[in-house]
């Protein structure tokens, strides 16, 4: 088989397991590598090269400065400021989705949904109307935010790399931000006058008193045995409770199969109030104890994708905060388990209940990176320490910018710098980047410029120049942005970069094209995943606590998809044309 062939076919069946999601994305694109290594398709010389790559570096560095500013709380100061605003609805709405676009910027996507996620929630509730009706556009205004600066996604940075090795320059830091800033413009007015307005009306998991938890409650008796447990199930019944097993010695018993209800055992329900209201509408006691704090609260969080975590008993939040914060009721993925809380591990997306102290909750939200979806915390902000993280964070865009200097330098010394200074604890330095996406990046980059060295990208975009032969500008780039975008439903947005970066840059030579008009065709359309949850991380963070559905995604995605196509094009054409 000839090289190009080979490569291909090492593409599809990469192409093919990113779609499958059966396996991490991180470990597809090491056996990509692998492949191409055995395959001869890439050298031993070149197969790490990827991880010193400087895409890889910012990304990491960028994730830690974003951490740090979002653990000094002025970001979630300024959105509960904004939140407070007496103004309509659709207002409110409109002014934190342009404050989430303007802070996923210049900081993960994630920090920037979990930051704005509990005030867009508020205003929902204070408008009566379910958090469905904005999560949504939520999610869709940080993905639109990526796109306008270098640092915005890893995608940006990817064709960057990709611009360097085929134009002897990178982007320089604002480059994207004409097309990127227009498109982000048009895609917030469509959500904040039309989009929202298409979201389902359907209460979800983060609507005050919508969601139910699954919490463990204790007979009072304290003999050896209680009232029948007939009598006892009767009575959360009544409560609006539902029995999901009993806990007896470390043994789940299913409710029928239960004779005596003993001081020890640990009665499994679901239910919609908390679990102290619930054990007291029972006859019972909860089993988690409440604070003896005079602000105590409890909150309804979502675990975030990289959230330190992952992986980890759900007794780690009591165990990190000396008992002040604990886990008193889990979510839906508690109630299919049917067994003890402190036995389960969190997961991305699952739903808990923490109570304490309110400053005690809000700080540890942000450190552990949970979304807040039900209770609004106070945010407690000193002014001169976040003065100083923003300022060492505009610093280096500053030198990137007005310098020229590189952005890996500048947003490395950044982050050393913020960790130097104590802004983020030690532990939270190296756990604040997303591993994952860093092996994926350096892994993928060698596996990309393969694809382009063996030759398989000049035929692909031979191929695409004899299609567009003759074309305007505008459809050039009109195509290439829906394909890309196309793409982007199944792949990450850094592989989707990876593989059509080099193919952009060979069909505008093909073409005659300016080479940059068509590499932010592809920047624009890696960052457009508005048609299916599983496109972005973000997408799929909101589709439990909004109680959303697959389908819904495209009945709100695909007419901001068709017009990021139409307006990226139009400037595409007017800026390069």
């Amino acid at each position: 088989m000839t090289e190009p062939l080979l490569s291909g076919i090492v593409l599809v069946l990469t192409l093919i397991l990113f779609a499958m999601d059966r396996i991490r994305h991180d470990l597809v694109a090491v056996i990509a590598l692998g492949a191409c290594l055995a395959l001869g398709l890439v050298s031993p010389q070149e197969a790490l090269v990827g991880f010193s790559d400087s895409a890889v570096v910012v990304v990491a560095a960028v994730l830690i400065i974003g951490r740090a500013i979002e653990l000094t709380g002025v970001a979630a100061a300024a959105t509960e400021r904004l939140a407070s605003l007496k103004a309509p609805f659709p207002l409110q709405l409109g002014v934190l989705l342009v404050l989430a676009a303007a802070l996923s910027a210049f900081m993960n996507n994630i920090a920037a949904l979990a930051i704005t996620m509990p005030a867009v929630a508020g205003i929902c509730r204070n408008a009566r109307l379910p958090a469905s009706a904005a999560l949504m556009p939520l999610a869709f205004a940080t993905i639109l935010g990526g796109m306008t600066t270098l640092i915005g996604t890893p995608a940006n940075l990817i064709l960057s790399s990709v611009r360097q090795d085929q134009l002897g320059a990178p982007f320089h830091f604002f480059d994207m931000t004409p097309v990127g800033g227009a498109v982000a413009a048009v895609g917030l007015a469509y959500l904040c006058l039309i989009g929202w307005r298409l979201t389902p009306r359907r209460g979800g998991r983060a609507d005050t008193g919508g969601g139910r938890s699954v919490f463990e409650l204790q007979t009072l008796g304290n003999g050896d045995a209680n009232a029948p447990p007939q009598a006892v199930f009767a009575a959360l019944k009544e409560a609006r409770a539902h029995v999901l097993a009993v806990i007896r010695h470390h043994e789940r018993l299913k409710p029928r199969d239960v004779d005596v209800l003993y001081s020890t055992d640990r009665i499994l329900v679901i239910g919609r109030d908390d679990p102290w209201q619930t054990a007291k509408a029972a006859g019972l006691r909860a089993a988690a104890l409440a604070s003896p704090a005079s602000d105590a609260v409890t909150a309804r969080i979502v675990v975030g994708h990289g959230s330190p975590l992952v992986g980890r008993p759900y007794d780690t939040i009591a165990a990190e905060t000396d008992g002040e914060l604990r886990v008193v009721a889990g979510g839906p993925r508690a109630a299919r388990a049917q067994g003890p809380l402190g036995a389960m591990d969190i997961q991305p997306g699952d739903q808990m209940m923490v109570h304490g102290p309110a400053q005690r909750l809000e700080s540890y939200i942000r450190y552990a990176r949970l979304l807040e979806v039900e209770r609004k915390a106070s945010v407690a902000v000193l002014p001169g320490r976040a003065a100083l993280a923003v300022g060492i964070y505009a610093a280096a865009v500053l030198a990137s910018v007005v310098f020229q200097w590189p952005t890996a330098l500048t947003f490395s010394a950044a982050a050393a710098g913020l960790a130097a200074l104590r802004f983020l604890p030690s532990q939270e330095i190296y756990s604040s980047i997303d591993w994952p996406a860093i092996v994926l990046l350096g892994a993928m980059i060698p596996v990309g410029q393969s694809f382009e060295t063996s030759g398989a990208a000049a035929i692909v975009a031979h191929q695409l120049g004899e299609w567009l032969s003759g074309s305007p500008l505008v459809l050039a780039a009109a195509c290439t942005t829906a394909a890309t975008l196309l793409l982007s439903i199944f792949l990450n947005n850094v592989a989707t970069a990876v593989i059509m970066g080099p193919i952009a840059v060979a069909v505008s030579r093909a073409l005659g094209a300016p080479p940059d008009a068509l590499l932010i065709a592809v920047l624009i359309g890696a960052s457009s995943d508005f048609l299916t949850p599983i496109g972005h991380q973000n997408n799929l963070l909101v589709m439990g606590p909004g109680g959303y559905r697959f389908a819904d995604y495209g009945r709100v995605g695909a007419a901001l998809s068709m017009l990021v196509i139409v307006i990226s094009a139009v400037v595409i054409a007017a800026v390069y044309g």
